[in-house]
């Protein structure tokens, strides 16, 4: 047991209690789930649609739960948990202070990954005023099987990198609204295989090599933030040649040695619901939830029977009776959970959540954004008979005719409400469908959401409407009778791929129309597929074809104003998708112009936090990084940065720095918008760039990446497929990649509690090698024909050492510290080696992103060890002359009170011995340099 935690989770049953997360249906606290609370000491809660009436009755019910818990004696507050995926799937919905915004796809559709984070926040802030800590997301599903996968829109798309990108800004925005965050659904329900088995458990076919490919990425990136505070392991099958699984929150081959083992997770993972029937008849709940554990599972949720609640609890004490949990395991559970709580709640804010008063607040800029967040989402594929708006096309007189399916309703929706409260129910019909959301149980028709938005439509163009619904019937003699009315038709389709019976009617009104325009009348055909953009993406005989990626009234709100020209649709097809529109595309010119820093540094800043946003955490050295870290103004370098911008909004969306120093010409930095990659313009500024340089009188070389400033090195080294695309963006643009350098910035933190290798000062002092510190002038001249005979970095580090002792003279923030050996006196003795060292705060750090403290710790002390330089003549002895210099570069780091010590950067095999001494990788680039022969019809 750990001495540190509370004596009171010695007894088995309390901490047996804190590793099940259950739920139970209804508004009120009911006996059943106050007894859990008091008698059996349950610690988490699960709350969905069917709990949650409105805000302020969350927050009442939220408030009464903890208030149960604390008065029973709970050390720590409850974990309360939500869906809240926005678009279809929000588990709390009141349109007076809960904002509706859009799916995680319809998020990707706006292209914009800041606006994700911001969606995020503000989803947080508000489950987290009525008293929720815990929001099971982000889903970091890859669609890999998209058009037919039940998920749908609540996972990004099918490209790993985008569903990163995307995933990575939602649970930061989670987190700091002050949220817990919980992915899903691993390893991944993005290309399930419905097999209609007794077991009703879907399966996974891929490869575990083609998973690490493509569906563990995500969850993989997410885990490297150190922000996913839980993972939800999911309960379908795997089957491939090395694995076979029947449910996957029950192996052990997934949780410990996939999740933990190979991916790195040290949350806490939380498996799916218990209570499905497969698992109930295969295996039983008793056995279930140890083998749950045993797999390395910490909560085992089990969302709403008591019967089998209780069922749960006695096989985890039968698990611990019969030795097949030891209490260690137990504890290990425990010490997770209770370390994912600290993180998120504590007594004064679960006793006292913020409410109404907060909602209230939030809620005019909140509806801003979702405003915004839905106008950005709804997205025009095509429109080859330029039918959009309405207006340009139709006359106020002539009749529109509106087509919808009958459906289910959104979770998230007013319609979907009112069925709840009416109790109108049935049982699903597929076993694809119950995989769709585990809350959503009303079959009722979504006809009223449709009925409001023909009203809406029909007021917003002042015309009149024809509205009726279709079915699996198909086009009946109603249908046609309108049709032929109308001048123009709108279909609604929502998952026409599983729902086949859209795809037939939508394709024969299509017919319809062909034919009655080849008669000489009008008869326009928009198509609106409202939750997959799959429906008719590749279908171009649908001439006029919007996605909406969710139905819920904000959506269809939206639409309308879309129809009607309120503003122009700039929203994207997810994914691959995207890029295959975009590759026709490819060729586009941007206009690049030359950066200007009052017109341009605050749209710079802009876009580097983007980009620290959404490449977190292999870029995370960004978040420090700031406009200013680009120009050097030194009269040995001539700088030149070129900018791709919206003139009217004066965003960025690329930048490029360029630098020539000594021959040689630099680009030392390449940014896109992330939102605007894939139509060229990282294209039109590497090649203005590469104009500049290759036309400068003198230049020699061009050379990708710089360390001086440092902000990038080169291309990132991270083996993942984000750098192979990178490495191949630049080979496609002329680079020969074949000769790499290696640059690696190192760190040592806490250096407090540093000490040096038993051993390393007595072989230094064998060796014969001294050091000295240099603080000026004085015997810089010795300093700099060193470096510039041996430096092995770019022609820029000779200026980094002429900075740095420029520095040194005037404010004795920097200095460089000497190795000598082999003379006969101290001062004969050859250079073996130099390095700059620099204290926290020197104007160095400015140019170098890795000695800037992070935002969420702005007072960290952060000293450098930056750029050795090693002469030949040390080369057998050239690994004892690099720690010799970092020794005493830690030396000073810690006089100057550092807490933590950089050293930037190391080549290529001279890593070895620094890690050593206890230094850790923090990023590591590899710097390329061509002949300018490689563009001469730039030249």
């Amino acid at each position: 047991m750990d001495p540190e935690l509370d004596p009171l989770w010695q007894h088995l049953d309390w901490a047996i209690g804190q590793m099940l997360i259950m739920g139970w249906d209804g508004t009120e606290v009911t006996p059943q789930i106050r007894e859990l609370i008091e008698q059996h000491h349950l610690g988490s809660i699960l709350l969905t649609a069917k709990n949650l009436k409105s805000a302020q009755q969350t927050a009442r019910l939220v408030q009464e739960l903890q208030t149960i818990a604390h008065r029973a004696g709970h050390p720590q507050p409850l974990l309360i948990a939500v869906d809240q995926e926005n678009g279809g799937v929000n588990s709390l919905y009141d349109e007076d202070y809960i904002c509706q915004f859009p799916s995680a796809m319809g998020q990707a559709a706006a292209g914009n990954a800041d606006l994700a984070y911001k969606v995020a926040k503000a989803t947080a802030t508000e489950i987290s005023a009525v008293g929720v800590n815990l929001i099971l997301g982000p889903v970091l599903d890859v669609l890999t099987n998209a058009r037919y996968q039940p998920l749908g829109v609540r996972a990004t798309s099918d490209d790993p990198q985008e569903v990163s990108q995307y995933g990575i800004a939602a649970m930061n925005g989670y987190k700091d609204a002050g949220v817990a965050t919980c992915g899903k659904h691993f390893p991944s329900y993005g290309n399930l295989d419905f097999l209609g088995s007794s077991l009703d458990i879907p399966i996974i076919t891929q490869t575990l090599e083609e998973l690490s490919l493509s569906a563990l990425v995500p969850f993989r990136n997410a885990i490297a933030t150190g922000k996913l505070d839980a993972m939800f392991v999911g309960g379908c099958g795997i089957t491939n040649p090395s694995m076979s699984v029947n449910h996957a929150c029950l192996s052990d081959q997934v949780v410990d040695d996939l999740l933990r083992n190979e991916l790195g997770f040290q949350g806490v993972a939380i498996s799916e619901c218990l209570e499905m029937e497969g698992l109930r008849n295969e295996i039983g709940v008793k056995t279930g939830t140890v083998m749950a554990v045993e797999a390395g599972c910490d909560l085992v949720m089990l969302c709403r029977a008591y019967d089998v609640q209780l069922e749960a609890i006695s096989g985890l004490k039968l698990g611990v009776e019969n030795e097949l949990l030891t209490k260690e395991r137990i504890y290990t559970s425990l010490r997770r959970v209770l370390r994912l709580k600290k993180s998120c709640t504590s007594w004064p804010k679960a006793l006292n959540p913020l409410g109404i008063n907060l909602l209230s607040k939030m809620h005019p800029s909140h509806l801003a954004l979702s405003l915004k967040a839905y106008e950005d989402s709804i997205a025009v594929i095509r429109d080859a008979e330029k039918l959009l708006p309405l207006s340009s096309s139709m006359h106020q007189e002539e009749e529109l005719l509106l087509l919808t399916p009958l459906v289910r309703p959104l979770p998230a929706s007013s319609m979907s409400k009112v069925l709840l409260e009416a109790k109108n129910k049935c049982d699903t019909t597929t076993l694809h469908d119950k995989w769709v959301h585990r809350d959503q149980r009303s079959t009722m028709s979504g006809e009223g959401v449709f009925r409001e938005m023909g009203r809406s439509l029909a007021r917003a163009r002042h015309g009149k409407l024809l509205h009726t619904s279709y079915t699996a019937n198909g086009v009946r003699p109603v249908h046609e009778n309108l049709i032929n009315r109308a001048s123009c038709i709108i279909i609604v389709t929502a998952d026409a791929n599983r729902n086949l019976y859209q795809a037939g009617f939508t394709k024969h009104v299509s017919m319809m129309c062909s034919m009655l325009r080849a008669s000489g009348q009008k008869k326009s055909l928009i198509v609106v597929a409202v939750s997959s953009p799959y429906d008719f993406a590749m279908d171009k005989s649908i001439g006029t074809y919007i996605c909406t990626f969710d139905f819920t009234e904000t959506s269809m709100a939206a639409l309308v104003r879309s129809l009607c020209g309120k503003f122009k649709p700039q929203g994207t097809l997810p994914g691959t998708l995207r890029k295959s529109r975009k590759v026709q595309k490819s060729r586009q010119h941007w206009l690049v112009e030359a950066y200007s820093r009052d017109r341009d540094a605050g749209g710079l800043d802009d876009l580097l936090q983007a980009l620290a946003r959404a490449s977190a955490p292999t870029h995370q050295f960004l978040q420090t990084t700031g406009a200013h870290a680009f120009e050097l103004y030194n009269p040995n370098i001539e700088e030149a940065h070129f900018v791709v911008r919206n003139s009217s909004t004066q965003a960025l969306y690329g930048f490029c720095a360029t630098y020539f120093v000594h021959g040689t010409g630099i680009i030392g930095a390449l940014f896109v918008d992330p939102s605007k990659r894939n139509v060229s313009i990282g294209r039109s500024l590497h090649r203005r760039a590469l104009r500049g340089l290759a036309q400068k009188r003198g230049v020699k070389r061009i050379q990708l990446g710089m360390s001086f400033p440092g902000v990038f090195l080169g291309i990132p080294a991270a083996a993942d497929d984000n750098n192979a695309n990178l490495r191949q963006w630049f080979s496609n643009g002329g680079w020969d990649l074949q000769f790499p350098r290696r640059l690696t910035n190192l760190t040592i933190s806490p250096l407090g509690s540093w000490s040096a290798p038993e051993g390393l000062l007595q072989s230094i002092q064998r060796a014969g090698i001294s050091f000295d510190l240099i603080h000026g002038p004085d015997n810089a001249d010795s300093v700099l024909a060193h470096v510039g005979a041996h430096h092995a970095g770019g022609p820029e580090v000779l200026e980094l050492y002429r900075f740095a002792l420029h520095e040194a003279a005037n404010h004795k923030t920097c200095g460089v510290v000497r190795a000598k050996g082999g003379g006969a006196h101290a001062a004969e003795s050859p250079l073996l080696g130099t390095v700059i060292i620099c204290s926290p705060g020197s104007p160095l750090a400015a140019f170098v992103p890795a000695l800037h403290p992070a935002p969420a710790e702005p007072d960290e002390m952060i000293a450098g060890i930056v750029a050795p330089v090693l002469a030949p003549a040390a080369a057998q002895g050239g690994s004892l002359v690099l720690q010799g210099l970092a020794l005493m570069g830690l030396r000073q780091n810690k006089a100057h009170k550092a807490v933590r010590s950089v050293l930037s950067w190391v080549l290529d095999e001279a890593v070895e011995p620094v890690l050593a001494m206890g230094f850790e990788v923090v990023q590591a680039f590899e710097e390329f340099t061509n002949s300018t022969e490689n563009w001469q019809d730039l030249a």
